[in-house]
């Protein structure tokens, strides 16, 4: 049975010709649900409702479990889906306002060393309407999100917000509490390609009325993807998962680059930038005594060259999975020399300590204790 927000407008108009009902209720059924309406609380006749339940999927994701971080408010949700599968997503506080972090598929094949979401591999990919589900379940969520962003007297007051991915929510939209979304969950969004692209078609175009500069999308490097997405005239940011600076330490951490050397992922990385008119961004994550030298400080400006774009250093976070990381002073002096050979760098701020807030945490967690 297919999700009834696995359609667009279009496609979802003739469905409902084919259900024997006006094209003009496919628009009611997509306005109600992404303002979170619960579908037998929508105005569309007890017909219309029974009918679309026996047919398809609806409103068939839900929050099973909540953590929330007494320190800085984070908020990370385990959903459920219909076949009983678990998927995650963080909900953060900025002081710009609220940014979700939404997963792309049940587990992962990539199998980053350092990252918990790998564990036991991918399940299978998340679909279009339970992506859209997601997101509409965190807006909800959202209205009683605090928006206190973080406690400045804990970090280096040189630490900018510029280096995450800042949209401009739009004017006069009431029903919208979450700013920016950031595809950096559980998954390969790449991976999960055709889903992922129409599920951003889809909520662009949706009551929510997201734009093009509040999404950003994560991948660890698939570069025939990355070539395609620069065609989808879609000027997303697109953020690559670098984490090494030779193929060589690179393979160590990260299997993808097996398949894709960097010479082939920057050049796409070019094609992107030149395409999109959008300047990329770079996540950097340091494992101490790999990535974290001088020498590596000094090969990230080298190689990176003059593509634009802004890195994101990013401490580890500790899942159990025999990497270290490196201090968060350590990470500061890594951004200063950065600086220095003139990259735009900026150290990521780490929240939700105090929670399963890394990738993969809560879903292992669970899985585990079922």
């Amino acid at each position: 049975m297919k999700h009834v927000l696995d359609f667009n407008l279009e496609e979802l108009k003739l469905e409902m010709l084919t259900l024997g009902e006006k094209k003009f209720r496919a628009e009611q059924i997509l306005d109600a649900l992404f303002l979170g309406k619960e579908i037998d609380k929508a105005n569309l006749g007890k017909e219309l409702i029974e009918l679309l339940k026996t047919n398809y999927l609806i409103n068939s994701t839900k929050i099973i479990k909540t953590q929330t971080d007494p320190i800085d408010h984070t908020r990370k949700f385990l959903f459920q889906f219909a076949d009983g599968e678990v998927a995650e997503g963080v909900l953060m506080s900025y002081k710009y306002g609220n940014t979700f972090c939404l997963s792309t598929q049940v587990g992962c094949n990539m199998a980053c060393s350092f990252c918990a979401s790998t564990i036991g591999g991918k399940k299978r990919d998340i679909t279009t309407g339970e992506m859209l589900e997601m997101i509409i379940l965190a807006n909800c969520e959202a209205k009683t999100m605090p928006i206190v962003g973080v406690d400045v007297s804990s970090i280096h007051e040189d630490e900018e917000d510029d280096g995450d991915p800042v949209g401009v929510a739009p004017k006069g939209n009431p029903q919208r509490f979450i700013k920016n979304l950031v595809l950096m969950g559980s998954g390969e969004p790449l991976d999960n390609y055709h889903n992922v692209v129409k599920f951003i078609r889809n909520l662009m175009a949706s009551k929510l009325n997201f734009g093009a500069r509040s999404i950003s999308l994560s991948t660890c490097g698939l570069v025939p993807q990355i070539y395609a997405l620069a065609e989808e005239n879609l000027p997303i940011t697109l953020s690559i998962s670098l984490h090494a600076t030779t193929d060589e330490n690179r393979k160590k951490i990260m299997p993808i680059a097996h398949k894709y050397e960097l010479v082939e992922l920057i050049m796409s990385l070019k094609n992107y930038v030149k395409k999109t008119g959008r300047r990329v961004a770079v996540e950097y994550t340091l494992v101490k005594g790999v990535n974290d030298t001088d020498g590596d400080a000094k090969r990230l400006k080298a190689l990176l060259g003059d593509i634009v774009c802004f890195v994101n250093i990013i401490t580890l976070n500790d899942v159990g999975r025999g990497v270290n990381g490196t201090t968060r002073q350590e990470a500061y002096h890594f951004v200063e020399k950065l600086k220095k050979a003139g990259v735009n760098a900026t150290l990521r701020r780490t929240l939700g300590q105090n929670i399963d807030a890394a990738c993969g945490q809560l879903r292992n967690k669970h899985t585990k204790e079922s």
